[in-house]
Formats: C-alpha cells, structure tokens, sequence
C-alpha cells in the first residue's frame, strides 16, 4: 500500500462546517497526518484567499495534499478540481482561481475535472456542499496514494493574477491585500523595493493623505502609538502601528489603493505623525 501523505484543509467555512469535512478526511487519513491550517479565511473572497493559501503552504513538504475551500460559486458551473504541482503536491479545490497562485508559486502543474463517479462519493452530493462531499474523499483517497488523473478527466483551470504593485520614479503603488488579526495593513508592494535606508516615507492610503512615516526593520523600532512601514512575513511591506491597530487610521477595506514614495529631505523630514 502506498504510504499515506500529509494532508491539509484550508477554508472559510467556520468550525461547525469544517467539522463534517474533518470528518470525512478521517477515514482516510490519521489524525497525525492531517493539517487544518484555517477555517477562518474570509468568507467568500477568493482573490484574498487565494493569497492567503499560497502564503500557507508554500513552506509545507512536498507530496502533501492541500484541499482549500472558499467556494461563492457551490453548486454552479464552475469545475470541482485537483492539480498535480510540480513539486509533487496536490491541490483539491474549486476552479475559482483559488489554487492557482499556489500552483503558480510551485512552477506550474496539470489539472483534472473531478469526477464523483471516479472519486466514489457515498450517497448524494449536496449543491451547498461540495467541499464536504466530493472534494474531501478526493483529496482523501489521493492522500492514500490515488493518483488524481484516475479520479477524472484533464482540464484547463482558469487563470488568476494577483493584483501586482506597480513603481515609477521613486514612486511605489500597490493595494492592501490582508488584514491580519493585529490590524495590520498587508501590502502586495515586494519588500525590497523600499530598503531600509529610505528613512521617511510619504504615505497616501486610499486615496486620503497619511502623512510621513518612517521605514523601519521591526516594530520594537516604533514609538508607542506610531504608524510605520515595514517587511512582512508575507514577503511584502506591511504598514503597522506599534503595539496598535494600522487598519483603524482612516479604516481602510482589502483592495484599498496604496502609494509610497521618500519624504522630501529624507531624515529631516518632520516627525512622522502617530
């Protein structure tokens, strides 16, 4: 028998519907091997989900078995899948978008249309509940060595591009792409392109002035009550207030747009507001 992958479970479905889909995996899998990363995704936002999963399981084993669930389109035409990554892993999900930049970041893959017949879903499969009833028992029996081209036919999926920051002249734009649970603005702006040497910085942050703030390398660098931008763990800038909330100042939504460029006279900037 084919030894028994890792398996991970993404979601936006809460612990009272993640519970059943739990459920299912464990005839398939020991507790040991299975993950749940989240189920806390934010409900029906595929774009940031999206971002959001490839941030989780880019660091994860090869060969594991990744099944993510943020599904607006359950019970419509859009295609139930599994992708076969490069890398050897396997991503079960919707064919939203939702697994694509996952499957970008591993260098690519081959797709196919989950079919239920193949997958041997048990009894009726619920048109609000797919993720339950096809997409666990395939990310199941693939995680007990099924391969995913046996369990349907190939298939394209459709393509997602996150949205990319864009810099001119020492000018950078980009957008808020998280909220994390500390209210931390998650930019989609690459952390390198402001280094640490760039002192101030001129914010403006959907479309209303932020004032200057400093780029700093950690939060401990931050005064009390401070709004400043640094490098996430996400890769990217991140505009935080030290021991406080960023999301609060002026109340910015995920998407809201995001200019950054160096404060005229650099250090002999004014201090930068809190």
């Amino acid at each position: 028998m084919a030894r028994r992958r890792l398996l991970t479970i993404s979601s936006d479905v809460g612990a009272l519907y993640s519970a059943q889909i739990k459920g299912v995996l464990l005839h398939f899998v020991a507790p040991d091997a299975l993950v749940e990363l989240t189920h806390e995704l934010p409900a029906h936002q595929v774009v940031e989900g999206a971002f959001l999963f490839r941030q989780m399981v880019e660091r994860f084993p090869a060969r594991a078995v990744h099944l993510a669930i943020v599904d607006p389109g359950v019970g419509g035409p859009r295609a139930p899948i599994a992708i076969s990554c490069e890398n050897g892993a396997v991503l079960v999900g919707p064919d939203n978008g939702l697994l694509i930049p996952a499957r970008d970041r591993w260098g690519g893959g081959t797709a196919v249309r989950l079919d239920p017949r193949r997958v041997g879903a048990v009894g009726e499969i619920s048109a609000t509940f797919e993720g339950r009833d096809l997409f666990a028992p395939a990310a199941g029996r693939i995680a007990t060595g099924v391969r995913p081209s046996a369990l349907g036919a190939p298939w394209e999926p459709m393509n997602l591009t996150l949205p990319e920051a864009t810099r001119r002249s020492g000018t950078v734009d980009g957008e808020v792409a998280h909220i994390d649970r500390f209210g931390n603005l998650i930019t989609n702006v690459p952390t390198e392109w402001i280094p640490l040497d760039a002192g101030r910085m001129r914010l403006t942050l959907a479309g209303s002035r932020g004032g200057v703030i400093r780029r700093v390398r950690t939060y401990a660098e931050l005064d009390e009550d401070e709004l400043g931008v640094l490098g996430s763990s996400f890769g990217t800038l991140e505009i935080s207030v030290r021991e406080g909330r960023a999301v609060e100042r002026g109340h910015p939504k995920v998407g809201a747009r995001v200019r950054l460029w160096t404060a005229p006279g650099g250090s002999r900037s004014p201090k930068a507001p809190k």
